[in-house]
């Protein structure tokens, strides 16, 4: 008999085998971790292989990631927990393989023990190898697939070379592969936003105060239907009290509030495609109605009586119209709620369609309808509007878990990846369109840029202003007359003759009958038309699909779909799409996708003609940023961002192949610059030899810079017609990868009152990595080596003051666990990134000037290219208007209270 046969006659032995080590260090009389050995399948090959993530918290609080391979669960220790970002090369310790029932396993371990402490299944699903596993892991480049509740996508280990653990084991690297799911660096690390067990949703506290065992070790782990379950005979009423007080510590972040009562909805904006970004969340567009959810208890008869009552986007209460969903909102059992969400009816392909929701309505087959939630504004007595979306989403997801499930009442799911592959797949669903939406962002009533929608058919309402009746009966309607108002005129917006059922036309026959008058509603309209119309108060609003505009703006190609009851005549636009910049095959690719509403002063009044060379290169493969979108959207910030760069000796970081590729700093001139880019000399201050430096000051400039593939302006902290004279002092504040958001900003703060003390206002940025810059303008009259003294003075007080969290001091060994205050920004030559350049890195971040408010956020802000048209609308206002005409100046006691030597003035 070979040995190849021999194992296959004998598996248990082989697991058994590889178990010895596991089973030396544990005694298994005092702890209740599985044995392993038992008559289990052995996972290998294409079957369904199972991993699980245990959260440990031993000595040190790690991660224990483990893969189902060949009748065991092959384990790695991982210090810091798996990260989505690809940056992230996580150290995972190759530890003893475990028994596959120990995957079940969600308890505490005995002090003592080995591992001794608390245990909780903080993800677990099926992985999938890459290619022939055995030989993978033989040569440390195993490759695999993970479908797990928290963790999905690609995923690699990498065994490195010479380095083992004390117990001769290797060392691994456990790291996120680029695909859909791949999120940058700025983003909560999903160990941070998803914390609680994936198997019970209990916190480690609630594990470790429990005291109870996924294993039973007479009995082995018994398998529910989930694969997994925790032995107790009260699992259910446990589980349900564990989700209550989940959910009770979810809202504790929240500030408390009286009942607010109707809440204007946020809308969405019209884009032209879908962010691409991750920090986008993206939902499936519903063709319904929006309603707003409110649920009340109060005090009757010596009980609690609920309420539900549901309101319109207007605020018009239509409980009477939707009872299941008034009785399934009350079976929710809350003190208080409000909800936002749509109302649709769903078609047999289970899309929704608002011509049966309307058939519904007339036919009273309220059965038939489904309230959509995907917001949660009030719950329970506490504002729940300031928290990000994900947060809310979170938090009415848990709600509505808790409850019994509903046919009425759902979660709207959303979905974490490229806008624009999410768009493509919606679009061949038949699906409406989707909503992208700014996970960060808190709920703002009215129409905003942090939520867009992109449809996958142009729809629109318009108000009809008229008709045309049939030319053969003269009743019944040949076309509508359609418009929109503009500046407080009804402006002509084309004719729509179909789609519409005879039973919907007599309907509107009817109803506009009852409000024909004999002067035309409409501004203008053409001469064809005057001649057979019949016209009506124009009070009635009809939804309209459509394919496009004419250069006469008329619409091509109309059916009608509905009329809206639900939106006043006179809040009808026209919508316009708003810039983007994800890819779509819906989209023109003559159209600026970001720079269409430029400011006159650097738009189109300057006649600025792009002019690029290869304008769809693409400069970043994970936002599929091109050359042309970044030439828009300098253009777009011009306004903003001139002011900061213009007149300034410059020094850019090229990157002509693109984010990842081949780059490089200059400073000094070559040939052949675009239009917009000029010199200026300046004398080298070692040798006297004058030097050209790069410079600008106009939205062409920055244009040249796109076609230059400059993807980082930093700009001097002076101007060119006086270079040794600084205008501003800046404080680059760096802080190490364990120092916390919160941390970081309140750093930013106590600099700013140390200059405050100074008489110096200040303003704070964002630096599109994971720094912060404080900069105080000044007067230019004071030079350089005053300006760096000054600077490095109030830096080194800091770190006298609390040398555990900051340094001024830039070795990188003394800045672990620090802050290092950079204040060597403040040299001649010297520069730091502008405002609202990007940055070289994927996925194309922003340096963005911030309201000293903002730091007060539990999160960082963060900006992209491609959210701009998220973001967009913070242009409108200038948190650093105050340091544009600042005039404030240093003096001598100033200097003097701080040691500075003022000589050189």
């Amino acid at each position: 008999m070979t040995p190849r046969a021999k194992t296959r006659s004998d598996p248990a032995k082989a697991v058994d085998r590889q178990l010895a080590r596991y089973r030396a260090m544990r005694d298994f009389t005092v702890t209740a971790e599985p044995r392993g050995g038992g008559p289990r399948r052995a996972s290998k090959g294409a079957e369904s292989l199972p991993f699980v993530i245990q959260k440990h918290a031993a000595r040190q609080l790690h991660y224990d990631f483990r893969l189902g391979w060949h009748g065991v669960l092959k384990s790695w220790a991982v210090a810091k927990g798996p990260s989505y970002f690809p940056g992230d090369k996580r150290l995972a310790v190759e530890v003893e393989d475990h028994p596959m029932e120990y995957g079940g396993f969600e308890g505490n371990i005995p002090k003592g023990q080995y591992g001794g402490g608390t245990v909780m299944v903080w993800d677990f699903g099926d992985w999938q190898p890459l290619g022939d596993a055995d030989r993978q892991l033989e040569k440390g480049d195993l490759k695999f697939i993970l479908n797990g509740t928290k963790l999905k996508g690609k995923w690699v280990l990498v065994r490195m070379r010479r380095n083992l653990d004390r117990s001769g084991k290797p060392n691994w690297l456990l790291i996120k592969e680029r695909d859909e799911y791949v999120q940058p660096e700025d983003v909560p690390a999903v160990t941070d936003f998803a914390p609680d067990s994936a198997l019970t949703e209990r916190t480690m506290e609630q594990i470790a105060e429990s005291n109870d065992h996924v294993w039973d070790s007479k009995h082995g782990l018994r398998e529910p239907k989930s694969g997994h379950q925790v032995r107790s005979e009260t699992r259910t009423a446990r589980i349900a009290a564990q989700k209550r007080a989940a959910l009770e510590r979810l809202l504790r972040s929240a500030p408390k509030e009286d009942f607010p009562g109707f809440i204007a909805p946020q809308l969405a904006e019209e884009a032209r495609s879908a962010p691409s970004s991750h920090s986008w969340v993206h939902e499936l567009k519903l063709d319904g109605y929006r309603i707003q959810v409110h649920v009340r208890t109060s005090s009757q008869g010596g009980g609690k009586v609920a309420k539900a009552r549901l309101f319109t986007r207007k605020g018009l209460d239509w409980t009477e119209r939707m009872p299941g969903l008034a009785r399934a909102a009350v079976e929710l059992g809350v003190e208080s709620a409000i909800l936002d969400g749509e109302i649709v009816v769903l078609d047999a392909s289970g899309r929704s369609s608002f011509s049966d929701l309307q058939a519904a309505f007339q036919n009273g087959k309220h059965a038939d309808m489904v309230y959509f939630a995907f917001d949660l504004l009030h719950l329970n007595g506490r504002n729940l509007r300031g928290l990000t979306l994900l947060k809310r989403k979170e938090i009415l997801e848990k709600l509505l878990s808790q409850a019994e499930p509903s046919p009425v009442l759902r979660f709207c799911e959303h979905i974490q990846a490229r806008g624009d592959v999410v768009f493509a797949k919606a679009s061949e669903l038949g699906a409406e369109g989707i909503v992208s939406k700014l996970i960060l962002a808190p709920y703002t009533s009215g129409r905003g840029n942090t939520w867009l929608k992109k449809k996958a058919t142009i729809k629109q309402e318009f108000v009809i202003g008229g008709f045309i009746p049939m030319v053969k009966t003269g009743r019944g309607i040949g076309a509508l007359l359609l418009g929109y108002y503009d500046g407080g005129k009804l402006l002509y917006a084309g004719r729509c003759g179909t789609g519409f059922s005879h039973e919907v036309e007599r309907m509107l026959r009817v109803r506009l009958d009852a409000l024909v008058q004999k002067a035309p509603p409409f501004a203008e309209l053409p001469r064809d038309v005057r001649q057979a119309a019949i016209w009506v108060k124009p009070e009635l609003v009809a939804q309209v699909a459509f394919t496009g505009w004419t250069n006469d703006n008329l619409i091509r190609q109309s059916s009608f779909k509905s009329l809206r009851e639900d939106k006043p005549a006179a809040e009808v636009v026209r919508e316009f799409a708003m810039a983007g910049n994800a890819s779509s095959s819906q989209a023109d690719p003559r159209a600026s996708s970001v720079g269409k509403q430029v400011n006159p002063k650097v738009g189109p009044k300057q006649n600025i003609v792009l002019g690029l060379t290869n304008p769809r290169k693409i400069l970043d493969e994970e936002s599929g940023m091109t050359k042309q979108e970044l030439a828009e959207y300098y253009l777009a910030v011009a306004e903003r961002m001139l002011p900061h760069v213009s007149d300034r000796p410059l020094s850019v970081l090229r990157c002509p192949d693109g984010i990842g590729k081949q780059a490089f700093f200059q400073k000094h001139v070559s040939a052949g610059l675009p239009n917009g880019v000029h010199t200026v000399s300046i004398a080298n201050k070692k040798t006297g030899k004058h030097e050209e430096f790069l410079t600008l000051n106009s939205g062409e400039g920055l244009v040249g810079m796109a076609q230059m593939g400059v993807l980082e302006i930093h700009p001097w902290g002076s101007k060119n017609d006086a270079v040794d004279m600084p205008d501003r002092i800046i404080f680059d504040l760096d802080p190490d990868e364990a120092i916390s958001w919160n941390t970081l900003a309140d750093a930013a703060q106590e600099l700013r009152l140390r200059l405050k003390q100074l008489k110096l206002a200040s303003y704070v940025k964002s630096t599109g990595g994971k720094g912060l810059h404080v900069v105080a303008p000044i007067e230019p009259e004071y030079a350089w080596p005053v300006i760096k003294q000054l600077s490095h003075r109030v830096a080194l007080k800091m770190e006298k003051d609390n040398p555990s969290l900051y340094t001024a001091n830039m070795l990188k060994a003394v800045r672990r666990n620090r802050i290092y205050l950079d204040y060597l920004r403040n040299d001649r030559e010297a520069t730091a990134i502008a405002p609202f350049s990007t940055r070289a890195r994927p996925g194309v971040p922003v340096a963005v000037t911030l309201d000293w408010k903002e730091l007060q956020a539990s999160v960082r802000p963060v900006f992209h290219v491609s959210d701009f048209s998220g973001w967009r609308q913070r242009l409108r206002r200038d948190p650093w208007r105050g340091m544009l005409e600042s005039r404030q100046r240093l003096t001598r006691e100033m200097l003097v209270s701080m040691g500075v030597k003022s000589d050189g003035r």
